[in-house]
């Protein structure tokens, strides 16, 4: 016996019901509980829908699919990460390499200079900025995107959203950064360190805020064949 398409879509429902919001993870979930569903009824054919479906739903143990929604979260941030890092990789290889030594040695000159202080606290007020605007316009963007399509995806909820949460922990270092610079202003280390941390920000950052959302699409149709349908 095979499942109907009435029935399928009573699982997608069935996972919706136990707090799985991802169409991507619903999926999977579903064709382990159909699968599993008629494994029972080839030795049980008179078991009912409702019966198999709870039996096949208990194997999962008592936390249900919250296991499943883990796993799935670590897997997508992984892959999220890879992405990150390919991307950042680029910015250290010619010719985007000369880019990025320009904002070190920017970074670098200012912490050398008398203004110091002042200088770190506005270019970290200025990242900051930035960040809580693209995090706002981002957050829209996959709202819009989820009214579209009616169907929320894990990685995507990743590459419109993750920075943003980043960009709070950043947010609650500004008063380290103060003392920091102050403290260090004339240790040349403290300086470089200082550059380089400041360099790696604002790189990150543009790939979080800007290129991976700008290339949605692309990696979400790699990850996910059945995105475009």
């Amino acid at each position: 016996m095979k499942l109907t398409k009435s029935q399928i879509q009573d699982l997608y429902a069935f996972t919706r019901q136990h707090f799985v919001e991802h169409y991507d993870l619903q999926t999977e979930l579903v064709d382990h509980l159909a699968n599993d569903i008629e494994v029972m009824w080839e030795t049980q054919p008179e078991l009912s829908f409702e019966n198999a479906k709870n039996k096949a739903f208990k194997k999962f143990g008592i936390f249900g699919f919250m296991d499943a929604i883990e796993q799935k979260a670590k897997a997508m941030n992984k892959r999220y990460m890879k992405y990150l890092w390919n991307e950042l990789k680029i910015w250290f290889t010619i010719p985007k390499i000369t880019a990025t030594l320009c904002l070190f040695l920017m970074f670098y000159l200012s912490f050398s200079s008398s203004f110091a202080i002042a200088l770190a606290v506005i270019y970290f007020v200025l990242v900051a900025v930035w960040s809580i605007y693209k995090s706002v316009q981002l957050n829209r963007q996959f709202r819009r995107r989820k009214e579209v399509s009616n169907k929320k995806w894990v990685l995507e909820e990743l590459i419109f959203k993750q920075a943003g949460g980043t960009s709070i922990v950043i947010l609650s270092q500004i008063y380290n950064i103060f003392i920091i610079t102050d403290e260090f202003l004339t240790n040349i280390y403290a300086i470089v360190g200082l550059s380089i941390a400041f360099t790696a920000l604002v790189l990150i950052y543009y790939i979080s805020f800007e290129l991976l959302p700008n290339k949605a699409e692309k990696l979400l149709n790699e990850t996910y064949p059945e995105f475009s349908l």
